[in-house]
């Protein structure tokens, strides 16, 4: 804008001398007046115009510097937007580990309440089959005089009462054992009987053991008889 107004100038120099070459001195008074009129028209027009396009200047770099600062501002929503949905897929990852999580120990609750169960159902049946063993060994002990102990080497001991009828609480013992073929095997008999190996073949047999001690008692007491 500024060089269209030195250029004009510059014109109108050059029409002023021309017009004071061909019309004299009285109308080129007459001319200065209106051209210094017209310079300082142009002038003011010029200053308005060139505070005008100084005041779009400056709104255009403020204009400039509001895309930058939204642009700043977007850039930052998308990495907030992103970092969001980062941490929404964490916790739904987290959520379905923890639902999994919360599965496997309600599963583990309910077969541990089961084996509870089991447990507690097995050690009742325990329970009563030790109660039914008590009770028939008491009543081995006090009735039949028989007395059953586990000694040492994982020996079972028969000690039979009640036999001789002169000194009743003599002790007649019978010894037994599994061997290392996973036979039954009488290791002592007192006092001895002929029997004894006959019976040890029978029970090898037959895997009756009721029937084993009840043979050994009659053997016993027929013994002690003689």
């Amino acid at each position: 804008a500024e060089d269209e107004i030195t250029v004009f100038e510059r014109d109108m120099k050059e029409f002023w001398i021309q017009f004071k070459i061909s019309y004299g001195t009285e109308q080129v008074s007459q001319t200065s007046a209106l051209r210094d009129l017209c310079k300082k028209t142009i002038e003011a027009l010029s200053e308005k115009w060139s505070k005008k396009l100084k005041e779009e200047d400056l709104m255009i770099d403020k204009i400039q510097e509001y895309k930058n600062e939204i642009l700043q501002q977007s850039k930052y929503v998308a990495e907030k937007e992103e970092q969001l949905t980062e941490i929404k897929s964490k916790l739904n990852q987290e959520e379905e580990q923890q639902k999994n999580l919360t599965d496997s120990i309600q599963e583990l609750k309910e077969e541990l309440m089961k084996k509870m169960e089991v447990k507690s159902s097995k050690n009742e049946a325990a329970k009563e089959k030790v109660e039914r063993v008590n009770k028939i060994k008491t009543l081995f002990k006090d009735h039949l005089g028989l007395e059953m102990r586990r000694i040492q080497d994982e020996q079972l001991q028969f000690i039979f009462r009640h036999i001789d009828h002169k000194d009743p609480d003599k002790p007649y013992i019978c010894t037994l054992s599994i061997n290392e073929q996973g036979d039954y095997e009488v290791t002592s008999c007192t006092p001895p009987l002929d029997c004894i190996a006959e019976l040890q073949l029978k029970l090898r047999e037959t895997n009756n053991f009721s029937a084993f001690v009840a043979n050994i008692r009659k053997a016993f007491t027929a013994l002690s008889y003689k």
